[in-house]
């Protein structure tokens, strides 16, 4: 009898709260935007959730913009209720009200796994920890990495793709700008210590995008321990360098070991404030999860367009910009910053593939007051979505959005506010410059090595939350003989 009471009184308050959930959207439906919150605390998620893994994540979006209009529509998403801001006005309000009517918001569960961070701060902090970063991350920064990254990447396809007919290019690039990365910010060259630190990252990839119970044996709980563990590996590192040693070599004005985490221990904000551990670790940490793994993406899909176009391929190589590097080069000479500038035709091609399979597919905002838009009522606390998809595939914005045709970036290139695939205002990604470096050298060495077809013309691509063809990308590689 006491089981059954204990059982009634749970379920009349699981009925108080769904009842005062839909009466508190009721009250104030004249003012909220159109749209359906869906299913008491569940929401739309599921539908949401399953666009994406179909390989349509957009279709969420276009059929809600449809129903409801091209402005602004409401939903619910894992319990929270969110406003999707849709087209070029919508994205124009988000960037440029951030620290004003909206900051940036994450997720606690993604909160738990990379704690303070340039991800996860807002305002004044999410200023000074950008300040910080960007004294590595900005172009002219990485004009001296060039050769380095040249370097790395001859010697990755050099022995992973010669001498044979086919690779998987989704593992690889994977490895790929994994060690890149281990390189660039913190010298992690030893294979062992790399393998192990790609293991842990892989754990908490998967983790980062699972339901979020911290409890024993989920895909979340061995993401947050792997996330602690890389921490730590990050902090050995940090202690084995002498931030004392680094500030008397650059008094003296002699050169510093050449990576983010030397940077980040030199580095003071405009208080004369040194970064601590914790920060450098973090923000170390949140680098090497974004920067490897939306790189990783591009990469793929670029090889993916460039076997299903060969024009545009045959374009991409004969092109002054990439044969035509190879060709001034001398013996082992590595490229520069110049020859990068010079691959226009292949960095519209790259953009063409990332308009049509963004690597970050939105983000999210909470409003910090209530406030007006469109003429509807935007409640404080609510979560603010910004989508990709809004504008990149919409025929207003974009002539024929299905088709691939790298040429629509030319000249003076799409309206302010419909590319964004690095996001907008100050939350744009700030490796961008160090993705565009990687990615076009990436490029410079594939096509003047090779040239390939898929092995499965019709691979089926999930957004996960990034686009990740469901069989890796098996390629046919075909050497060229020039």
């Amino acid at each position: 009898m006491e089981a059954f009471n204990t059982a009634l009184t749970f379920l009349l308050v699981i009925i108080s709260v769904a009842a005062s959930y839909y009466l508190r959207r009721k009250r104030c439906e004249t003012k909220l935007p159109p749209g359906s919150f869906g299913w008491p605390f569940v929401g739309e998620t599921f539908a949401a959730f399953a666009a994406g893994r179909n390989g349509t994540p957009n279709s969420f979006i276009v059929e809600r913009m449809k129903r409801y209009g091209n402005r602004i529509f409401k939903t619910s998403l894992v319990g929270d209720s969110v406003a999707i801001f849709c087209g070029a006005t919508g994205n124009k309000f988000l960037f440029s009200n951030e620290n004003k009517l909206v900051t940036a918001w994450w997720p606690r569960s993604l909160q738990r796994l990379f704690q303070a961070c340039i991800l996860t701060s807002v305002g004044d902090e999410a200023k000074r920890l950008r300040r910080l970063l960007m004294t590595f991350l900005k172009p002219e920064a990485l004009q001296g990495y060039v050769g380095d990254i040249d370097s790395v990447t001859r010697l990755h396809i050099q022995k992973e793709w010669d001498g044979k007919e086919v690779v998987k290019i989704y593992p690889f690039v994977k490895t790929y700008t994994f060690e890149l990365a281990c390189r660039l910010f913190a010298s992690v060259e030893d294979p062992e210590h790399m393998s192990k630190l790609s293991h842990l990252f892989n754990i908490l990839l998967v983790g980062a995008v699972a339901i979020p119970v911290e409890f024993p044996g989920t895909r979340y709980y061995r993401a947050t321990r792997a996330a602690d563990a890389i921490r730590e590996e990050i902090r050995l590192i940090i202690r084995r360098r002498s931030r004392v040693a680094l500030v008397d070599k650059l008094a003296a004005g002699t050169p510093t070991d050449q990576d983010l985490m030397s940077h980040l221990l030199v580095a003071t904000d405009e208080n004369g404030r040194f970064m601590t551990e914790d920060e450098i670790a973090n923000n170390i940490l949140v680098l090497l999860f974004a920067g490897h793994d939306t790189t990783t993406c591009v990469l793929t899909m670029l090889m993916k367009y460039l076997a299903e176009f060969p024009d545009v391929y045959d374009k991409v190589l004969k092109a002054l910009e990439q044969r035509g590097i190879a060709m001034s080069k001398g013996p082992g000479e590595l490229l520069n910053w110049e020859d990068i500038q010079k691959m226009q035709y292949s960095w519209n091609v790259t953009t063409e593939v990332m308009r049509l399979a963004p690597p970050l597919v939105g983000a999210f905002r909470e409003a910090t007051t209530d406030f007006i838009y469109e003429g509807f009522t935007i409640p404080k606390k609510w979560k603010l979505y910004w989508s990709a998809s809004s504008t990149h595939m919409n025929p207003d914005y974009f002539l024929d959005p299905e088709k691939f045709n790298p040429t629509r970036f030319e000249g003076v290139g799409p309206r302010p506010y419909t590319f964004i695939p690095f996001g907008g205002g100050p939350r744009m990604c700030p490796g961008k410059e160090f993705a565009r470096l990687e990615i076009l050298v990436f490029l410079h060495n594939a096509v003047n090595r090779f040239k390939w077809e898929l092995v499965f013309s019709d691979e089926k691509v999930k957004i996960d939350p990034m686009p990740v063809p469901v069989k890796g990308l098996p390629i046919r590689l075909q050497p060229h003989k020039f």
